[in-house]
């Protein structure tokens, strides 16, 4: 007699999920931090480097094209990730060492850069600082600078000071460079300049004194570390002029922003 057996199958599907070890006591990846509430800090996630990180509410994650974490739901235009200022000042130059201070005068001239009368061009450092960038990451500088121009050293006394020559006009430039990883100059960043900005000046009998203005910016891309900006001042004049120009000698300022 033939039987006939029938064989069913059944299938069962189940739901699998997974877990790279925060708050767990089975660990599933090289990354685990046991307890159900503990957390893990990422330095360059805070908020210091990124305002949507408010400390209150918890901020989303995410993996951008490089394979870094960032803040953010990753969808692109319309949730564009923030713009942060590394370094926001409004007084970047330093006050002229010799602190000048006569009624009715200029009180500080900033940093001073003598163009004698043996010369039609100089050029000089004005400041320097250094900052920390968390990845790499486009920069964007952008500063101002107040100009004061006189006619004789005005590092060597106290105003009132000689009027540049009536009638010439004297040309004064500004720019930076960036001295990557803070370690001293190679050739290639030596090369590069940038956010140069320059202009005329001149002088007539019976003017008075005041603050020419002037502002420039630059982009750059750098690694994460620790980082130097230079600012350096160039004077141009006539060769039998004597020129004197204070680079940053009222309102002057600095933001550096980083694109990330």
């Amino acid at each position: 007699m033939r039987k006939n057996y029938l064989f069913i199958f059944i299938l069962l599907s189940s739901l699998c999920s997974a877990q790279v070890g925060i708050g767990t006591t089975d660990p599933q990846k090289e990354l685990h931090v046991a307890g159900a509430n503990s957390t893990i800090r990422i330095v360059k996630l805070n908020s210091f480097y990124n305002p949507d990180n408010d400390g209150l509410k918890p901020a989303k994650v995410f993996v951008d094209g490089l394979g870094d974490l960032a803040i953010g739901d990753g969808s692109g235009i319309g949730n564009v990730e923030s713009l942060n200022f590394l370094i926001v000042n409004n007084n970047f130059i330093g006050d002229n060492p010799n602190n000048w201070n006569v009624q009715d005068e200029i009180n500080n001239t900033g940093f001073v850069i003598n163009n004698d009368t043996t010369q039609t061009t100089v050029e000089g450092e004005i400041t320097s600082l250094t900052f920390d960038v968390p990845n790499q990451s486009l920069i964007e500088v952008k500063y101002g600078i107040t100009l004061y121009c006189k006619g004789e050293n005005m590092n060597a006394h106290a105003p009132p000071y000689v009027d540049i020559t009536p009638g010439e006009a004297i040309n004064m430039i500004t720019y930076f460079r960036v001295d990557i990883n803070n370690d001293g100059w190679d050739g290639d960043e030596w090369n590069k300049t940038y956010g140069k900005k320059g202009q005329y000046h001149e002088t007539q009998a019976g003017g008075i004194s005041g603050f020419p203005y002037m502002n420039g910016q630059g982009y750059f891309s750098l690694p994460e570390g620790t980082h130097k900006i230079y600012f350096y001042g160039v004077v141009n004049d006539h060769g039998v002029s004597y020129t004197s120009v204070g680079f940053g000698g009222l309102q002057d300022y600095l933001k550096i922003r980083i694109y990330n």
